[in-house]
């Protein structure tokens, strides 16, 4: 048997009162309560022993006489033979020759806890509180439900009908910390929030400058056509580049994207030109079930979106994003790498041999079309690539990079393989402003981590198709110390980097090539602080 969650055995005495004592047989539980004597002395001078049931009188009665026969003395009221009386709220007594004879009620074993028990000011014994009247069922929203059954009222609200009364009850979550590789999302008809990996996203920019899927990290300035990345399982799609030497020696630059889809072409050119099949069309454009094509809000991207979760940017002047779901893990091949969250196999070449000691054999095994879609001979390009370049009063345009401009960002991401991006770019320079390529590649990286940065074309010159180079804005920026864990914010600079950052608007460029040796990494990735670049 159990009263109060608690197991009765025989003669079992309850701890919450010790006057009552049940007693087990079978499944049959039966209590009683015991009644306690009414003591000769007042309640001042009596005191009750933990674990006793009755209290006992401090001092010994002294007995005396009144003088009247058959009279009883309770306290200090006198009681007349054969009077009835109660002594408190529970005890009945009656005057007998001189003897108090009395009665105490038990008071019976409830149901309800302890906690939920009630007893009036002049009531003997505590009560349980009435249950208000009992309902078989509810009525919600015109539907009617049983008493006891469930429902849910939407993704994070649960309701029950008990006793006649709709209660419900709103699901808590739990807080969601997510990696560097993850994105909070809140599924259409689920509650929570929960962490999912984000997309695989390949960034090309510059004199071409390529981060992977896996984030890694390198350059490459051959002028011909090359496969960027397609699905090598399944051949679901493909997208290639053509690179143009834009009459350089040893440099080169995106020039036309091709997105393949089945029969479907889908062809960017300079100045954000896109053509279907040969056929030119102009952004927004829809084929329902296929894909959409539009610009960015600014005005400054092309945008190409598919049904298969494809997602390509393109700036129609040398930047690329390239942004694929996760289900292509392990699918991809080409100079964007193989996607498989390892960035140290990312250059295997066309034959599955992992080139990273050789940058330039890696890229000419993705290299298609034969030398027809070179722009400049492959030979050529080979002795000019080890080609070197100083101009390092030019690296100063690059140090924006470095100020407070990008400074919420650099807090975050570390923009030091965008600044080494930027000198290589600096070293042979058609158009004088080919610094701006890493800005807005680094700024790019910075709004897809979420961070907003309004005005950072405004305070680099660097809108698209700018005739200016250089403004006295732009030169009061580079007096700014580097902004982050490089350089003391709040440090003059010296007079050789006052120097360097007085620049004339026609330099005279050094028309010669810097390639990072080996394997082309920019960075360490030891020197890089969380979350890198260098990592999706």
């Amino acid at each position: 048997c159990q009263l109060n969650g608690q197991k009765v055995t025989n003669e079992a005495t309850l701890s919450e009162d010790p006057c009552v004592k049940c007693t087990c047989d079978g499944r049959k539980l039966t209590c009683t309560k015991k009644s306690c004597p009414v003591l000769q002395c007042p309640a001042s001078k009596q005191i009750r022993i933990p674990g006793e049931c009755c209290a006992r009188c401090m001092e010994r009665r002294e007995e005396f006489k009144l003088g009247l026969q058959k009279h009883c003395v309770i306290g200090k009221a006198v009681h007349f033979h054969g009077a009835t009386y109660k002594a408190d709220q529970c005890a009945s007594c009656e005057c007998r020759n001189g003897t108090t004879f009395c009665e105490k009620n038990t008071c019976p074993v409830l149901e309800c806890g302890i906690e939920d028990q009630v007893q009036g000011l002049n009531d003997c014994c505590p009560s349980c509180p009435v249950p208000a009247e009992f309902k078989s069922t509810c009525t919600h929203r015109g539907q009617v439900y049983e008493n006891g059954e469930t429902w849910s009222l939407n993704a994070c609200t649960s309701c029950e009908c008990r006793s006649g009364e709709v209660r419900c009850a709103r699901s808590q979550c739990p807080p969601q910390k997510c990696k560097p590789n993850e994105t909070l999302i809140k599924p259409k008809d689920e509650c929570c929030s929960k962490c999912v990996e984000s997309p695989g996203v390949c960034t090309v920019f510059g004199d071409p400058h390529y981060k992977t899927f896996d984030g890694y990290f390198y350059s490459f300035q051959g002028s011909c056509k090359y496969q960027l990345t397609a699905d090598c399982k399944d051949h679901s799609f493909s997208i290639r580049v053509t690179n143009d030497a834009r009459l350089t020696k040893s440099s080169s630059w995106t020039k036309t994207v091709t997105l393949k889809l089945g029969n479907l072409k889908v062809n960017l050119g300079q100045k954000m030109r896109v053509k279907i099949n040969g056929s030119r069309v102009d952004p927004p454009y829809k084929m329902d079930g296929v894909l959409d094509v539009f610009k960015s809000d600014d005005g400054t991207e092309v945008i190409v979106s598919t049904a298969l979760g494809i997602k390509l940017t393109w700036d129609g002047n040398n930047f690329i994003q390239v942004e694929v779901p996760v289900v292509y893990k392990n699918k991809l091949c080409g100079l964007c790498g193989n996607y498989n969250s390892v960035f140290r196999d990312d250059l295997l070449s066309r034959t599955g041999v992992n080139m990273t000691d050789n940058v330039w054999k890696f890229a000419q095994s993705w290299a298609v079309g034969g030398e027809k879609a070179c722009t400049r001979p492959r030979k050529k390009e080979m002795v000019a690539k080890n080609s070197q370049c100083r101009p390092k009063k030019f690296f100063t345009f690059c140090k924006i990079l470095k100020t407070d401009v990008f400074g919420e960002c650099n807090s975050q991401l570390n923009p030091e393989n965008y600044f080494e991006s930027c000198k290589i770019d600096m070293c042979e320079c058609p158009h004088k402003q080919c610094y701006c390529d890493s800005l807005a590649a680094y700024a790019h990286e910075c709004q897809r981590q979420g961070i907003r940065l309004p005005n950072w074309r405004r305070d680099t010159n660097c809108y698209p198709n700018a005739t200016n180079f250089f403004t006295s804005h732009h030169h009061h920026l580079l007096m700014q110390q580097p902004v982050g864990p490089q350089k003391k914010r709040h440090q003059q600079p010296t007079q050789r980097q006052q120097k360097n950052a007085i620049v004339s608007s026609q330099p005279n460029l050094r028309k010669k090539h810097r390639q990072q040796a080996s394997h082309g990494v920019l960075l360490d990735p030891s020197s890089r602080r969380a979350p890198p670049p260098l990592y999706s």
